[in-house]
Order: structure tokens, then C-alpha cells, then sequence
């Protein structure tokens, strides 16, 4: 790695921490989103983003949580910017802040965030915890518990350590890497 690519990557090691300290209160924003939203593209994407979260906590190994929220951190960032695609009047609030952040995600991955848009928007056939996204956008009463266990989770949600070290990126790059098709 040369000097101009630590340089390069160091910049995102004051982005990353924030959207580590504020991973509870977005996806609890989004929640309200999906309780409240009225286009179902809009819903849909922004509850495979949350809906992810949970397959990553049953998935993500104890001491990577770092990694593993950061990955959670980017989906829902790629998630909101899908939705606000999907429905430019959804851009308002936590869906257009998150959205914006994206293009930091594509800055970071370079090469590999059009693999991470395609899985993305795999994740709206995609389930976790027994639940679709089409059972949440479906079943009222699916979407209500859902969007209550996000909630719960949001609140519960302790913040990781977050190593600010350019080593800390280099890995985290290669676990999204790794885990896109």
C-alpha cells in the first residue's frame, strides 16, 4: 500500500466511528419509515436494510463487531439511497442523510460497490430471523413486530470499539469483499 492510498483511506477513519455511534438511532428512524411509508419500494428497501441487520447478528462472529456494524452501517446507506431512487420525494430526513452518505460507501469500496448495490437489492428476497421482506411489507402484524424489535434493538445497541487505524479499514474492505458474490 503506498502513502497516497493510507492518505486516501485515513479520511474515512473519523467518517466510520460516527456512523458506528449512530447506527441505533438510524435504524430506529428507519423503523418509523417502514411503519409509515406509503410507496413499497421505498418500505421494502429500507426494510431489507434493517431486516439485514439481524441476519448479520446471527451471522457476524463475536470480536469483529467493528466489521460487522461497519457492513451494517454501508447496507443501510445503500439501502436508503436504492429507496430514495425508488422515490425521490422519500429524500427528506434520515432517508436522504443516509442516501447522501452512500456516495462515502462507493468512495470506499471503489470497484466493489456495484457488488454491494447488487446484493442490496437482493436482500428484498431475502429473510432473517424467519421473516421475509415481503411477509414485513404484507402482514401487518409481521411489520408491527418487526418494526419492534428494531426499535428494541436500537435502543439496546452498544457502540464497538473502532480501532482508528488505516489496518482497520484494509480488513474491513476485505470482509465486504469477501462476503460479496
Amino acid at each position: 500500500m503506498t502513502t497516497t492510498d493510507t492518505a486516501a483511506l485515513a479520511r474515512f477513519l473519523d467518517v466510520f466511528p460516527d456512523w458506528l455511534r449512530t447506527l441505533g438511532e438510524d435504524a430506529g428512524a428507519l423503523g418509523n419509515v417502514v411503519s409509515t411509508q406509503s410507496n413499497d419500494d421505498v418500505a421494502r428497501y429500507v426494510a431489507s436494510g434493517l431486516n439485514y441487520i439481524f441476519k448479520s447478528l446471527d451471522l457476524i462472529p463475536d470480536g469483529i463487531d467493528d466489521l460487522g456494524f461497519c457492513d451494517d452501517a454501508f447496507v443501510l446507506r445503500v439501502a436508503a439511497s436504492l429507496a430514495c431512487e425508488a422515490d425521490g420525494a422519500s429524500r427528506e430526513g434520515v432517508l436522504g442523510r443516509l442516501a447522501d452518505e452512500a456516495k462515502q460507501v462507493e468512495e470506499f469500496l471503489e470497484g466493489d460497490y456495484p457488488r454491494l448495490v447488487t446484493y442490496v437489492q437482493g436482500l428484498r428476497k431475502g429473510a432473517a430471523r424467519g421473516r421475509t421482506v415481503e411477509d414485513i411489507m404484507t402482514d401487518a402484524s409481521v411489520r408491527s413486530a418487526f418494526v419492534q424489535e428494531v426499535t428494541a434493538w436500537a435502543g439496546e445497541y452498544q457502540v464497538p470499539p473502532f480501532t482508528r487505524d488505516v489496518k482497520t479499514l484494509i480488513k474491513l474492505k476485505a470482509f465486504i469483499s469477501a462476503k460479496l458474490a
